[in-house]
């Protein structure tokens, strides 16, 4: 027995601030939508896979989602379980009701529309759409890089950073964090807390600064040049954390906000590690060659026993794994959209994507209101 079609004008994949925010654009339009999303819960992200202690790195104004402020008296910089609640209240304002447990097997065009396949549990749903809104992000799935003898021999713990919480499981053990981005450093600061001999895998030039140089650099982009507002917020950094390249955190060569319009990559912002690296409580190393055992050897010679590893090394997308044909020409091999920005988001054929241009909560708030503005126009 064939599964009854569900038809809508848009569907959206994916509950999370990328598809609330599309949906919530499309109602006020009027225009017909329904949310798929795999967990059973919206911004699974945010409430099953991040730690404790994580905070929005940019000032609020900076990560609302369209047509709601954050309120009056909330912290410029907000937390995890603040912005949950945020979330939540964005979906009941605005009437967006996603189908939780849906996992999306199969998308593609046929006959101008787009048939896409869902498993709900042992059934099965098909859904019929017009418009087929891709918001599943850039962090679907967590990305633990292949290292010879980490599947085969490593005897400790290993674990991707979205399955950490906090660091009391790790008090008094040696522990590796791998990655220099901000999970990597929030996280070996969170766990250099609990008693822990903490190191920290840096494999490639960082720009760090502090919430606030961040905050005031964005402001001062509004007036100036992208150089020469890198040029004062190195300035600043040097002055609150001195030369970093005698800890081992190297610099790019390319400023901070031009490194992220250049690479996509995100100046790390501090919550403390880089004191803690200064006082020798962190210990930086180089890339990892191989494991064997609890031991860990790094391409300058180092060796190092961990009972531990924590890999903050980022996330991939899964859009690949169930669009079996691009008739929309918006995604290559990799999951990720073709064009650049701001030629990110639309596709053919109706195909769009939302929070894919590396450009934050930010970015998603202005995906979503084109995706939006555009099909309703249509």
């Amino acid at each position: 027995m064939e599964n009854e079609m569900i038809k809508t004008q848009a569907l959206i994949i994916g509950a999370g601030p990328a598809g609330l925010a599309t949906s919530a654009c499309l109602n006020r339009l009027n225009t017909p939508n329904i949310v798929v999303e795999r967990e059973e819960c919206s911004a699974s992200l945010w409430k099953r896979r991040s730690y404790d202690c994580l905070k929005l790195h940019l000032a609020k104004h900076y990560c609302q989602l369209p047509h709601m402020p954050f309120p009056p008296n909330t912290p410029t910089f907000v937390s995890k379980s603040g912005f949950i609640t945020y979330l939540d209240e964005y979906a009941t304002r605005f009437n967006v009701s996603p189908r939780y447990n849906r996992n999306v097997e199969s998308a593609y065009l046929k006959d101008g529309r787009w048939i896409v396949e869902v498993g709900k549990g042992a059934e099965r749903e098909v859904y019929s759409a017009e418009y087929l809104v891709v918001a599943t992000g850039e962090n679907s799935e967590g990305l633990i890089p292949e290292i010879p003898g980490l599947a085969e021999s490593f005897e400790g713990e290993y674990l991707h950073s979205s399955e950490y919480k906090n660091g009391e499981r790790f008090a008094g053990k040696h522990v590796l964090v791998v990655g220099s981005g901000n999970s990597g450093m929030e996280i070996a600061y969170d766990v250099s807390k609990w008693d822990a001999d903490v190191s920290l895998v840096v494999h490639s030039p960082v720009h760090v600064l502090t919430r606030e140089i961040v905050r005031i650099g964005m402001w001062l982009l509004k007036f100036f040049p992208v150089k020469l507002v890198d040029r004062w917020c190195l300035l600043l950094a040097k002055l609150r954390f001195g030369d970093t390249s005698r800890y081992g955190l190297i610099r790019p060569t390319k400023g901070p906000f031009m490194n992220k319009l250049v690479t996509g990559r995100s100046p790390t912002i501090d919550v403390g590690c880089v004191d803690e690296i200064k006082a020798g409580k962190i210990e930086v190393l180089s890339s990892i060659k191989r494991i064997e055992g609890k031991r860990v050897a790094f391409v300058d010679g180092n060796i190092k026993t961990v009972d531990s590893i924590v890999f903050a090394t980022g996330y991939k997308s899964s859009v690949s794994k169930w669009l079996q044909v691009d008739d929309g020409d918006l995604f290559n091999e990799n999951g990720m959209p073709k064009g650049e920005l701001p030629d990110h988001w639309k596709g053919k054929n109706g195909l769009y994507s939302v929070g894919f241009g590396r450009q934050g909560l930010a970015g998603i708030t202005r995906d979503a209101q084109n995706v939006a503005t555009d099909i309703a126009s249509l």
